[in-house]
C-alpha cells in the first residue's frame, strides 16, 4: 500500500535538488533528507519547507535512518567524490565500502516492501551492490540508469528536428556511462524511423545521429567542467521514476533492472526499456533491437561483469 512517504539518503547537489523536486511534484506526503552532515541536511530541508505553502500539503525534514520506516521509496544519491589519482577502480571499491554501511542501515528499518532507488554513480554497479546488499527482490532495487541519457536524446532530437519532444521516442540502453548504446533501429517520430523522417522532412541527415549520441555521451562531462556538477535534469528523471511507483504507472523507462537471462545476460544490472509501476521493476521489455545495438548493450554488461568481479561484497 502506497503510504506517502519517501526518504533521500544524501544531501548533496542531487539529492536536495530532488527532495526539491518532489516537494513541488506533490507526489509524497513527506520528504525525509539524511546525510552524515546534519546540519546541511537540516539546511536543506528547513529551506525547502518554508515553501510548502505555495504547494499540497507535504512535510520537508531532516532525520536519520530511522526514517525509513514505512517508506514507500528510499533513493540514494550519497556517493564518496573521487579524489586525485584515484582510479575508477579505487573509487568503485570507496563507494561499495559506503553503500554497506547505508543499505544495511537502511534495511534495519525499511518495511518489506520498500523500492530502493540508486542515483550515486557508478548507477549500474551500485544499483546491483544494492540488489546484493538489501536481499530484496530484484523488483524492489531500481537504478536511475539511463533515464537522463534517453531525455538528454530526446532533447537532441528535438532540437534538431523541432518535433516536440515528447513525441521523439528513443532509447539509450546498457550502462550509464561510456559503453551506453544509441537504439536508433526502434526511435521514431510519428510512426517513421529517424531515416525515414529524415528523408522526409530534410531537416536532418544520418550524420546528425552521431552526433546526437556523442552530445548525449558527453553531456555531463561538458556540464561539470562549466558548472562542476549535473542536478537539475537528474532530479527530475528521479521524479518521474517515483511517478511511476507512486501511480502504478506502468511507464516505460530505461531503469537500471537487474538481469537474470534477460537478453542472455545476467548477474548486472542494465538498462533498456522496463515497464516500472507500484510494484517497481514489473518487466524488463527483450526490444529487437538490431545486432550492432545488441553487440553494444552485450558489451555493456560484459564491462560492468567485469569490475564487478574485482570488488569484494
Amino acid at each position: 500500500m502506497f503510504r506517502g512517504k519517501v526518504v533521500i539518503v544524501g544531501a548533496g547537489a542531487v539529492g536536495a535538488t530532488t527532495a526539491f523536486t518532489l516537494m513541488l511534484g506533490g507526489l509524497f506526503q513527506e520528504i525525509v533528507l539524511i546525510d552524515i552532515n546534519r546540519d546541511k541536511a537540516e539546511g536543506d530541508a528547513l529551506d525547502i519547507a518554508h515553501g510548502v505553502s505555495f504547494v499540497k500539503p507535504v512535510t520537508v525534514k531532516s532525520g536519520d535512518y530511522s526514517e525509513c520506516k514505512e517508506a514507500d521509496i528510499v533513493i540514494i544519491t550519497a556517493g564518496v567524490p573521487q579524489k586525485g589519482g584515484q582510479t575508477r577502480l579505487d573509487l568503485l571499491k570507496d563507494n561499495v565500502a559506503l553503500f554497506k554501511k547505508i543499505v544495511k542501515s537502511i534495511m534495519e528499518y525499511a518495511p518489506s516492501d520498500v523500492i530502493l532507488m540508486t542515483v550515486s554513480n557508478p548507477v549500474d554497479i551500485l544499483t546491483y551492490v544494492t540488489y546484493r546488499l538489501s536481499g530484496l527482490p530484484k523488483n524492489q532495487v531500481i537504478g536511475s540508469g539511463t533515464v537522463l541519457d534517453t531525455s538528454r536524446l530526446k532533447y537532441m532530437i528535438s532540437r534538431k528536428t523541432g518535433v516536440d519532444a515528447r513525441n521523439c521516442h528513443t532509447y539509450i540502453i546498457g550502462e550509464h556511462g561510456d559503453s551506453e548504446v544509441a537504439a536508433w533501429s526502434v526511435t521514431n517520430i510519428g510512426g517513421m524511423t529517424m531515416q525515414e523522417f529524415c528523408k522526409y522532412t530534410g531537416k536532418c541527415d544520418l550524420n546528425d545521429l552521431d552526433k546526437m549520441y556523442n552530445e548525449v555521451k558527453n553531456s555531463a562531462y561538458e556540464i561539470i567542467d562549466k558548472k562542476g556538477a549535473t542536478y537539475y535534469a537528474i532530479a527530475v528523471a528521479v521524479a518521474r521514476i517515483c511517478e511511476c511507483i507512486a501511480g502504478d504507472e506502468n511507464s516505460i523507462l530505461t531503469v537500471s533492472g537487474i538481469f537474470e537471462g534477460e537478453y542472455g545476460i545476467s548477474g548486472v544490472a542494465l538498462s533498456v526499456p522496463t515497464m516500472v509501476g507500484g510494484n517497481g521493476v514489473e518487466r524488463i521489455f527483450e526490444v529487437p533491437f538490431s545486432k550492432e545495438e545488441m553487440k553494444g548493450l552485450r558489451d555493456s554488461a560484459t564491462t560492468l561483469s567485469d569490475l564487478l568481479r574485482e570488488i569484494k561484497m
